[in-house]
């Protein structure tokens, strides 16, 4: 299969969620257009997402809801999993430690890094939390292949090509400094302050 585009990979993963969600209803079946409806997405969107990924609803039940969690599964999780790594231990860096424990099995947080003395040693909900200048020896131990940076802006740019160079081949960005990184390195970065005024902004034009 051709690489996906990274929309659909995103789609995916949301459908997954979704789907896990409705393993606990009665229906075995799920049909496209009440997949794309608690998506708050068209059901030709769906369906041409999961004909790239080649499955197909059985005729007049929809799509098997076991089934289609497996497949997706199969086509965005790494069958040996990943290991992730948390850089900086604020408020946010714990909470999403805390959050994601446990919600995918083929991605596990590992180690956490961060420069505060009264963090380094410890350990947060079951990660163990050390110094930045361990880093490099850590995450080559651990095949760390991930990283989250979490850390203040004005640092962000150093720590990440930190990471590369010590072989991290994926980082997500919670820090309003953008960065650029080396073309073997996917980047996919997140700005809360972007989305909460794409919000407002819709807010505002519906009054």
């Amino acid at each position: 299969m051709d690489k996906l585009p990274g929309k659909t990979v995103e789609r995916l993963s949301e459908y997954r969620r979704i789907l896990l969600d409705y393993l606990d209803a009665v229906d075995d079946y799920i049909f496209s257009h009440d997949l794309a409806a608690l998506l708050h997405i068209t059901a030709v969107q769906v369906r041409r997402d999961l004909m790239l990924i080649g499955y197909t609803s059985v005729l007049k039940k929809g799509y098997d809801v076991k089934e289609l969690v497996k497949t997706i599964g199969v086509i965005i999780d790494s069958e040996e999993g990943q290991n992730v790594a948390i850089i900086g231990l604020g408020n946010f860096g714990r909470a999403i430690t805390g959050y994601f424990k446990g919600k995918r099995s083929k991605l596990n947080i590992v180690a956490a890094f961060d420069n505060d003395p009264k963090k380094i040693g410890r350990t947060f909900s079951a990660v163990n939390c050390y110094s930045m200048e361990e880093m490099e020896i850590v995450i080559r131990e651990n095949n760390i292949s991930i990283a989250i940076i979490t850390v203040p802006p004005v640092v962000a740019r150093p720590v990440a090509l930190k990471l590369v160079d010590c072989g991290i081949k994926g980082i997500l960005n919670f820090t309003t400094k953008s960065l650029n990184m080396p073309a073997n390195v996917y980047l996919e970065e997140y700005d809360m302050v972007t989305s909460l005024e794409k919000v407002a902004y819709f807010v505002k034009e519906a009054w």
